[in-house]
C-alpha cells in the first residue's frame, strides 16, 4: 500500500509500506479521504509540532475517514493501532463488535490509557499517555493515516450516520476539536465572541459558536480570503488583525477563542476580552516562552483556559454534520495521494485554502 510519510523538516515522500492483517480487538479501515491538519503542516515544514519533535519516519494523518476493510479476531487487542503497522501499543481495548466490511466509517484518533487520575476524571483528552494518530509526542511515533490501509482499535471506530458522505464526514476531527474550545467557553448563548485566526480550525469554532446561539461572532486574520469563509460560515463581522484602526477593536469581547497559534492573536484576546471575561487558548503556540499580558489577566479577573483536543465531542460533531451544518465552504482542494507534496504547498497557502483533502483510494 502507500503512504504519505515525513522524514524530516521539508522532506514529505509517497512511499510503499507494508500492510498487515488486522489484530485481535482491531479493525482495518480502507483510508478514502484525510483532512491536512495544521499539525501536519508543523511536522512537514519544521519537522516538529511545539515540543513533539520527528525522530524517526511517521505516517501523517488524523483526520480519516473510508470504509471498513477488515475485522480482527474477537478479544482484547492492544490499545492502540500503529496505523499501518502490527498495531502493537499501549493501553488496553474494550472488545467491540465492528461494523460489517463495507461500512463507511470515522476514526476517532485517540487512544487515552484509561487508568489514569484524568481518565479516571472524565477528561481522556488530557491523559497523559494517549497514543494519537500521526503523533510524534511518544517513541515511537503513533504511525497517522494517510495510508491506504490502517488497522485501529475497534472501539475508535464511528460508523456515519445516514446520509452523511464521507467529504463532510472528514470535518468530524477538527469539528471535535472546535466543539471543545466552544464547551470550554461555557455558556455561549447571547454572547458576543471574539475569534482570532480563520483556518479550518477557527472557522469551525465560528460554525460551532453559530449553533450555540451566540449573538456576535467577530473574526480577525491576516488576510481576506480566510475571513471570506468565516463569514459564509456563520461569523457575524471580520477585521483584519493588521488594521487597528477598524471600528472593531474598539469594543470588548464576553469571550475569545484564540485559533491562529501566534503570540499576537494571544495578545489580541487578552486585550479584548472584557472584565471577567474568558479567554481560551486553543492554537498550540511556538515553543519556549510566549510573552501574556499577565497584568490584564489579574486586574480584570480574566478566565484563561485551555482547549486541547477533544473526546465525546467526536460523536457530537458526527451527529451536527449529518443534520447538515453549515461547513461546506471550508473544504477547498483535494489531491490523489500521489500529490501530496503539492497538496501540503497549497494547504500552507491560506491566501487560496483553507481545508485541503488527500484522496488515498486515488492512489
Amino acid at each position: 500500500m502507500r503512504a504519505c510519510v515525513v522524514h524530516g523538516a521539508g522532506d514529505l515522500r509517497v512511499e510503499d509500506r507494508q500492510s498487515f492483517e488486522p489484530g485481535p480487538g482491531q479493525t482495518a479501515v480502507a483510508v478514502a479521504l484525510g483532512g491536512i491538519c495544521g499539525t501536519d503542516l508543523h511536522y512537514y515544514h519544521q519537522g516538529r509540532v511545539g515540543d513533539f519533535a520527528v525522530r524517526e519516519p511517521m505516517v501523517l494523518g488524523h483526520e480519516v475517514v473510508g470504509h471498513v476493510a477488515a475485522v480482527g479476531p474477537d478479544g482484547p487487542g492492544p490499545g492502540t493501532g500503529t496505523g499501518t503497522g502490527t498495531g502493537t501499543g499501549t493501553g488496553t481495548s474494550v472488545t467491540q463488535t465492528a461494523p460489517a466490511v463495507g461500512t463507511a466509517v470515522a476514526i476517532h484518533p485517540a487512544t487515552p490509557c484509561g487508568t489514569c487520575p484524568e481518565c479516571a476524571g472524565g477528561r481522556r483528552n488530557i491523559c497523559g499517555h494517549t497514543r494519537y494518530l500521526g503523533s510524534a509526542a511518544h517513541t515511537p511515533h503513533v504511525q497517522g493515516g494517510f495510508a491506504q490501509l490502517i488497522n485501529v482499535p475497534a472501539e475508535q471506530i464511528r460508523p456515519l450516520p445516514p446520509g452523511l458522505s464521507l467529504r463532510r464526514a472528514v470535518l468530524a476531527e477538527p469539528l471535535s476539536v472546535a466543539l471543545h474550545a466552544v464547551h470550554r467557553a461555557g455558556e455561549v448563548r447571547g454572547k458576543r465572541v471574539l475569534v482570532t485566526g480563520a483556518g479550518p480550525i477557527g472557522c469551525l469554532v465560528v460554525a460551532a459558536l453559530r449553533h450555540g446561539g451566540a449573538a456576535e461572532i467577530v473574526v480577525s486574520d491576516l488576510f481576506d480570503e480566510p475571513l471570506d469563509i468565516a463569514t459564509a460560515v456563520g461569523a457575524t463581522a471580520t477585521a483584519r488583525a493588521d488594521r487597528t484602526g477598524d471600528p472593531v477593536w474598539a469594543t470588548l469581547f464576553d469571550i475569545a477563542v484564540e485559533a491562529s497559534g501566534a503570540p499576537a492573536g494571544l495578545r489580541t484576546c487578552v486585550e479584548r476580552v472584557r472584565r471577567g471575561g474568558t479567554a481560551v487558548l486553543l492554537g498550540l503556540l511556538p515553543p519556549g516562552e510566549v510573552g501574556l499580558l499577565g497584568n490584564v489577566a489579574v486586574t480584570r479577573e480574566l478566565e484563561l483556559r485551555g482547549a486541547f483536543r477533544f473526546d465525546t465531542e467526536f460523536d457530537e460533531a458526527l451527529s451536527l454534520l449529518a443534520q447538515g451544518l453549515p461547513v461546506d465552504p471550508i473544504v477547498t482542494h483535494t489531491f490523489p495521494l500521489a500529490r501530496s507534496v503539492a497538496a501540503f504547498g497549497t494547504a500552507q497557502d491560506r491566501t487560496v485554502a483553507s481545508k485541503v483533502l488527500l484522496d488515498l483510494s486515488a492512489g
